[in-house]
């Protein structure tokens, strides 16, 4: 029986990670959490959002634009979120409308898609 979801690990190219924080930890505010010293010899840092961890591992040779793979963020006050990250200089995509929810998306600075998503 699968009981809950543990962590979700995304890539970034190697060598990035300081670009990495500076959007996950500092534009975001998701909190930087230690990674276990066998593993941070492989690059890339984790974050906590919530009670699952995002791992942002390091990777090369990715097209992250050609993608549907992406994390949903789910936020309350979703128009904050669409104008700090286009005060940002981020674009934001609108998405398919769904019902009683409120969503767009958005390429992080490494082409990944992710999606933030307001339950209405």
């Amino acid at each position: 029986m699968i009981k809950e979801l543990h962590h979700v690990q995304i890539t970034i190219p190697k060598g990035t990670e300081a670009e990495g924080r500076s959007f996950y930890c500092d534009l975001l505010g998701l909190k930087e959490i230690e990674k276990p010293d066998i593993l941070k010899g492989r690059g890339g840092f984790w974050v906590q959002v919530g009670d699952v961890d995002l791992h942002i591992g390091t990777e090369d040779g990715i097209d992250r634009l050609s993608t549907k793979s992406h994390v949903a963020y789910q936020v309350s006050e979703i128009s904050y979120w669409r104008n700090r990250l286009q005060e940002h200089g981020i674009e934001v995509i609108e998405s398919i409308p769904l019902p009683n929810y409120d969503r767009f998306e958005f390429r992080d600075p490494f082409g990944n898609r992710v999606e933030m998503i307001q339950a209405l």
